[in-house]
């Protein structure tokens, strides 16, 4: 898998390719659909974020707004008191990188000043644009991600994937991000219906390379899964794992997870695979 660099906010990088990044998920919210309330406490969320870390994650996803089907909107002021004081106690407590899940240009702007280094759109830049113009400014790490949410899809799964994110990368270039600040992601559950809509993404992800941006995989605890392996909400870490070695193998870089150590094992053992995928042949045996 061929390494680059992903540049981020506060001359901060990180190298993608050789080996894959877990995102640990910090939902700072009461209702997102599988840890609402867990983390809603600033202290509680910075003890969570710790655990995160010390199982393997390289960087922690801040997020204060729940993006579950039928959740309950709330106010960009809102959003920001839940996770400014988390994101600028996490930029003080060590060397840890900090994205913040947020679709608002005012929220992602607060954030990166706050200690974020990287701003995660899951309305991948349609829904707010002037947030690219945050992006571009302050130097952030971009993940756009696609949704169906909210309007027709095409009927063929990765033809929709091409058609949302090209629009997306546009709106980027217009705002002048540069192609080595983005990560794109194919929103796994985000108005994609079925199990098999799901499914046909995982098996046909490797398509999305021609896009020719590393991408990132968000298929954690996921209704497919449980259609699929039968687990509720919370029991679905082994599902998750199992997904995740399948797409770093199909080329995924980052992966944001909510049970990370489960993760940080499976992901290991397909990053074992590849390297002796790529290792040259030892003809020792041979006779």
């Amino acid at each position: 898998m061929t390494a680059r660099q992903w540049q981020l906010a506060h001359g901060r990088h990180i190298d993608l390719g050789g080996k894959a990044v877990v995102v640990g998920i910090l939902n700072v919210t009461p209702d997102s659909f599988s840890d609402g309330g867990l983390f809603h406490d600033p202290e509680t969320a910075l003890i969570q974020a710790r655990r995160l870390m010390a199982e393997g994650a390289g960087i922690i996803d801040v997020g204060g707004e729940s993006t579950r089907p039928g959740s309950a909107a709330i106010s960009a002021g809102e959003e920001q008191a839940r996770i400014l004081p988390v994101i600028e106690a996490l930029s003080k407590s060590g060397d840890v990188l900090i994205s913040v899940d947020t679709y608002r240009a005012d929220t992602a702007r607060l954030a990166v000043a706050a200690g974020a280094h990287i701003v995660n759109d899951v309305w991948g830049l349609q829904r707010e644009p002037e947030i690219a113009r945050v992006a571009a400014q302050t130097g952030a790490g971009l993940i756009i991600m696609h949704t169906g949410r909210d309007r027709e899809k095409l009927p063929d799964v990765i033809a929709d994937q091409f058609m949302f994110l090209e629009k997306s990368l546009e709106i980027a270039r217009r705002y002048g991000i540069a192609d080595d600040h983005i990560v794109l992601d194919p929103g796994f559950g985000f108005a994609k219906e079925t199990a098999e809509e799901n499914l046909d993404l995982m098996a046909r992800f490797s398509e999305l390379h021609a896009l020719g941006f590393p991408l990132m995989a968000g298929t954690s605890r996921k209704r497919f899964i449980g259609t699929v392996t039968g687990r509720d909400a919370a029991d679905r870490a082994a599902g998750t794992a199992a997904t995740s070695a399948i797409l770093r193998l199909k080329g995924a870089h980052l992966f944001r997870v909510h049970d990370v150590a489960i993760n940080v094992d499976a992901l290991a053992m397909a990053d074992a695979m590849l390297a002796r995928q790529t290792a040259k042949p030892d003809h020792r045996s041979e006779r």
